[in-house]
């Protein structure tokens, strides 16, 4: 009797899981990329970043995005932790973009700003980490992006 209970136990979690897996079978996994990162003025000690992404939803479905927790570290500077939730619906085969504004941390902020004072350079380089919660029984979207901000371009 228990080989029996066993088998039909096995049997049905097998099934559940084939069950979900066909709910959604050709969701594609959305582009997420950044297409801007940028110093905002500030009056304060605090600098503040706005980060653009540009997301491009290759599925039927519109993408109704409810919140997105980030990280941005500037040459290897972990500056800015953060959260949002007021985001705008991607359509099915659309595309748009998403704004982010947080203030950074005053400590890391500090050790690069002392480090770009002490060697010049043209260039720095960011690493975001975002995880975008898709809702329902979508998956979470994890996000890396990385790349160079030119400090030169960002002066003029």
């Amino acid at each position: 009797m228990c080989p029996r209970i066993l088998w039909l136990t096995t049997m049905l979690a097998v099934l559940a899981m084939a069950g979900c897996a066909t709910l959604r079978p050709s969701f594609e996994t959305p582009t997420v990329t950044v297409n801007s990162i940028r110093l905002l003025p500030s009056g304060n000690i605090v600098p503040q970043f706005e980060i653009g992404l540009h997301i491009v939803n290759p599925n039927r479905s519109a993408l109704n995005l409810h919140g997105i927790a980030y990280t941005l570290s500037l040459d290897g500077y972990k500056i800015l932790t953060g959260v949002a939730n007021d985001l705008p619906t991607i359509e099915g085969y659309g595309q748009g973009d998403i704004t982010l504004i947080a203030a950074t941390n005053l400590i890391s902020s500090i050790r690069l700003i002392s480090d770009l004072v002490s060697r010049s350079r043209d260039a720095i380089t960011y690493d975001l980490d975002a995880k975008m919660d898709l809702g329902g029984i979508l998956p979470v979207l994890h996000v890396n992006e990385s790349g160079e901000i030119d400090l030169a371009a960002q002066l003029q």
